[in-house]
């Protein structure tokens, strides 16, 4: 049959050539050039269904294949989204009213505990109005002394004991303030940790929520990352995690500890939290890739997603199946479920052992004879 196809190109080509004389050789090329190339196409394609057709050939020449056994195993779809590794005890110590640094006590990478004393503005003035105030507070209370003394054996008024009394009370009161305006200017570490970050120097002035002091508590640390909002119905506290340190060439299974209950109106998204290990290597604001396992089936076929081929109506496998003694590879139609990271989970029509070819799919057809 295939000679007979060559012979009519052939002579289609020569009618083509005689029909077509013309006074441009030039033109005449390029037609015979566009008749040949269209009449190339077309051999190839015949060629091509010609041997899908042909039954004969593969019952004599079985096709070599391999397969695998179909078995049940456990398969996860994650939902993967970008992330950064943060700390839950970050802090940023600054003064809580403006002044000059006087000291700084601490440097970058030394352990510090809580309510240590960092660095402190000056308050030599503050100190200086203390003690005239405790100066004020010793002779009111010899005053006082003298006034109660006095008012006990009923005599003087009243009004001078209570005047006395109040004095004292009042110069407490001052220099209690004075004392915690001092207190102010101290930058005490509220956590205990590692100081990460000395932005202030001696001399510099400093104000509440500027430069100051960074301390980092490593023993506490998170990967935090944004999900779609599409997710919010399958990614949930508990769920499993995988979090992937890319520079690290690291991964770590986990649970999701935080999940966020507020969309974002913005990005729409919400935060989603996963506690880590105590590593030397991880560092807040490390990139990392989460991986959200939002689906799991531990008795599921998986085969490669490639293996899956398709028709215009359905989804298929190819399959061994044995008749009259010999191989026959089989047209099975499948559901698949849900896919991820190159790998499919059939739902339907497989069986547990059922032989799935994976290898010599090129040229396999169904009810074609196959050898291992």
């Amino acid at each position: 049959m295939k000679k007979t196809i060559i012979y009519s190109v052939a002579l289609l080509v020569l009618a083509s050539c005689g029909a077509s004389k013309s006074n441009d050789p030039k033109a005449e090329l390029e037609a015979l050039k566009k008749e040949r190339s269209a009449l190339d196409e077309k051999i190839k394609d015949l060629e091509k269904s010609i041997a899908l057709n042909d039954t004969s050939k593969a019952t004599k020449d079985p096709l070599l294949v391999s397969f695998i056994e179909a078995k049940t195993q456990t398969f996860v779809h994650y939902v993967e989204i970008q992330g950064r590794i943060d700390a839950n005890e970050n802090v940023t110590v600054t003064p809580q009213i403006p002044g000059v640094i006087s000291s700084v006590y601490v440097h970058e990478g030394q352990n510090v505990s809580k309510g240590q004393v960092l660095a402190e503005t000056d308050h030599a003035a503050m100190q200086k109005n203390v003690e005239t105030l405790q100066t004020q507070l010793a002779f009111a209370k010899d005053v006082y002394n003298k006034q109660k003394a006095l008012w006990d054996q009923k005599i003087g008024s009243e009004v001078q004991y209570l005047s006395a009394k109040n004095n004292v009370e009042t110069l407490e009161a001052s220099i209690a303030a004075a004392n915690e305006q001092i207190a102010m200017t101290r930058l005490v570490s509220p956590i205990s940790g590692v100081v990460d970050a000395v932005d202030i120097k001696v001399g510099q002035i400093a104000s509440p929520g500027y430069n100051g002091i960074r301390v980092v508590n490593m023993s506490s640390l998170k990967a935090t990352g944004e999900v779609s909002e599409s997710h919010s119905a399958v990614v949930s506290q508990g769920d499993k995690v995988i979090v992937v340190i890319p520079d690290l060439n690291k991964e770590i299974n986990g649970t999701i500890t935080f999940a966020s209950k507020v969309i974002n109106p913005q990005s729409r998204t919400f935060t989603t939290e996963a506690k880590l290990p105590t590593d030397n290597l991880l560092k807040p604001n490390m990139v990392t890739v989460m991986r959200i396992a939002d689906y799991e089936n531990d008795k599921a076929f998986v085969v490669d997603l490639n293996l899956i081929q398709h028709s215009s109506d359905a989804s298929f496998l190819y399959v061994v199946t044995e008749k009259d003694g010999k191989m026959i590879a089989e047209r099975r139609i499948v559901e698949v479920g849900k896919s991820y990271n190159g790998l499919a989970e059939i739902t339907g029509g497989l069986q547990e052992s059922d032989k799935v070819i994976n290898a010599g799919l090129q040229n396999l057809v169904a009810g074609q004879e196959v050898r291992f």
